[in-house]
C-alpha cells in the first residue's frame, strides 16, 4: 500500500491534488501508520463523528485513556473533547512538516462541530471557537456542515478567522451559496483588521451517495434514456461544481481579495469509495484529477488506487466539465428531481452523523460505567 517515489498518490500532488485520509485512530497514530501514508503522498486528514465512532468501538485503545479520566470524575463530554482532542492534536502534528512546506496551503487535519448542532448556527461557532482553542495548532480546519443554518456559521467563523472544512455539500446551488459565506467572511475579517492569508477552506463536495440516490431513481423510471445516466450523474455533479469554482474564484470579487493575500476555497471530494460493486473501485479518484482540488480517501480506496490507478492520471479538462452540465440537463429530462436529491441527501446525512456522534457517546458511557464499577 505504501509508495515512495513510485506512489500513485504522489503522482496526484504533482498534478496539483491533494489526497487527504479520510480515517484516524488512535492505532493508527502509535503504530506509525499515518506517518507512513504521508511517505506514501499523503498530505492531511479528515475525521467525522462515524470515523470516531467506529475508532472507539474497534477495540481498547481509548480504554486506558477513558479509565484515567473517569478516575478524576469526569462526566462523558468531557471523556469524548479529551479522547478526540488527543487525536486529533497528535494528527496536527504529524502532519506539521507538510503544513510547513506548502507554506500553510496544506496538512490539515479536521475535526467536527456536534452534528446535533447542524441547524443551531450560534452554537455551531461557539464549538468552533472551542475546538480551536482546545486542539491550538495552525493546521487544523473545523468542519461545518452546509445545512442554510451551516452558512451562516461559516461566515461567521471565517469572519472570525477560523479556518472551516465546510461539510455535506450536496448541489450546485448549496456550493455557490457556501463561496459566497466564505468570500463575505473574509471581507468581514478584513474590515476587522484581520490577514485573510492566515484563513483556509475547503468546501466538501460529496460525491458517490449522489450516485447511490439518483441510480435508485433512473431504476424506478426504468427507461433506456435513464438507464444510460446511471454511474454518471455523481462526477457530472462534481465536474460541474469545479467549473463554478473556476468561475467563482476568477471574479472581480475575489481578485479583491486576493490582493489582499486571500486563500482560494478548494473544491473536496467527500465519499470517494465506490458503493455500487458494478462500478470500478477508483471511479471517483480517475474521473476528478484536477488543480487546486483535494480528494478525501479512506484506507479502502487508497490500497485500490495504490494498487490499480492510472499511471498517468488525465486532469478534468473543459470538455469534461461541459459533459457534465449535459448529463445533468439530461437527469432533469428524464424525470429525476436534482434539487430533490440534494436535499434528501443533505437530510440523509445530517441524520447518520448525527446517529453515529450519539453511538460514540453512548458507548463512552459504557466504557464509563464499567470503569467506575471496577473502581479503576
Amino acid at each position: 500500500m505504501f509508495g515512495g517515489n513510485d506512489s500513485r498518490l504522489a503522482a496526484l500532488g504533482v498534478l496539483g491534488q491533494s489526497v487527504w485520509l479520510d480515517s484516524i485512530s488512535r492505532e493508527m497514530l502509535r503504530s506509525g501508520e499515518l506517518e507512513r501514508y504521508v511517505e506514501a503522498g499523503i498530505s492531511g486528514v479528515t475525521s467525522n463523528p462515524t470515523i470516531f465512532a467506529k475508532a472507539i468501538l474497534s477495540g481498547d485503545s481509548y480504554d486506558a485513556q477513558i479509565d484515567e479520566l473517569v478516575a478524576h470524575d469526569a462526566d462523558v463530554d468531557e471523556i469524548y473533547t479529551a479522547v478526540v482532542t488527543r487525536d486529533i492534536r497528535r494528527a496536527c502534528d504529524v502532519m506539521a512538516p507538510t503544513h510547513r512546506r506548502s507554506g500553510g496551503l496544506d496538512g490539515f487535519v479536521s475535526v467536527e462541530v456536534s452534528p446535533e448542532l447542524a441547524h443551531e448556527a450560534e452554537a455551531t461557532v461557539a464549538e468552533a471557537r472551542d475546538w480551536v482553542k482546545r486542539v491550538d495548532r495552525p493546521n487544523l480546519l473545523i468542519k461545518i456542515p452546509a445545512t442554510r443554518a451551516g452558512l451562516s456559521a461559516i461566515e461567521a467563523a471565517i469572519a472570525e478567522g477560523i479556518s472551516v472544512n465546510v461539510t455535506l455539500i450536496f448541489s450546485l446551488e448549496r456550493y455557490l451559496a457556501v463561496i459566497d459565506a466564505y468570500m463575505s467572511g473574509l471581507e468581514r475579517f478584513r474590515e476587522a483588521g484581520g490577514n485573510p492569508a492566515a484563513v483556509n477552506s475547503v468546501a466538501s463536495f460529496f460525491v458517490s451517495r449522489f450516485d447511490t440516490e439518483v441510480d435508485k431513481r433512473l431504476d424506478a423510471i426504468g427507461t433506456p434514456q435513464a438507464g444510460a445516466l446511471a454511474g454518471r450523474t455523481a462526477v457530472a455533479n462534481a465536474r460541474v461544481a469545479y467549473l463554478e469554482f473556476l468561475r467563482a474564484f476568477s471574479s472581480d470579487r475575489w481578485f479583491r481579495l486576493r490582493r489582499h493575500g486571500a486563500n482560494v476555497q478548494k473544491p473536496l471530494w467527500a465519499s470517494t469509495s465506490t458503493k455500487n460493486p458494478a462500478y470500478s473501485d477508483t471511479l471517483y479518484i480517475d474521473t476528478l484529477v484536477a488543480p487546486e482540488t483535494v480528494n478525501t480517501l479512506p484506507e479502502s480506496a487508497i490500497a485500490a488506487y495504490q494498487d490499480h490507478g492510472p499511471d498517468s492520471p488525465e486532469v478534468l479538462g473543459i470538455n469534461q466539465m461541459a459533459d457534465g452540465v449535459m448529463v445533468l440537463e439530461d437527469l432533469e429530462t428524464v424525470g429525476v428531481d436534482y434539487h430533490d436529491v440534494a436535499a434528501k441527501l443533505e437530510r440523509d446525512g445530517v441524520s447518520s452523523f448525527a446517529a453515529s456522534f450519539r453511538e460514540m457517546v453512548d458507548d463512552i458511557e459504557r466504557k464509563r460505567a464499567l470503569s467506575a464499577a471496577s473502581g479503576k
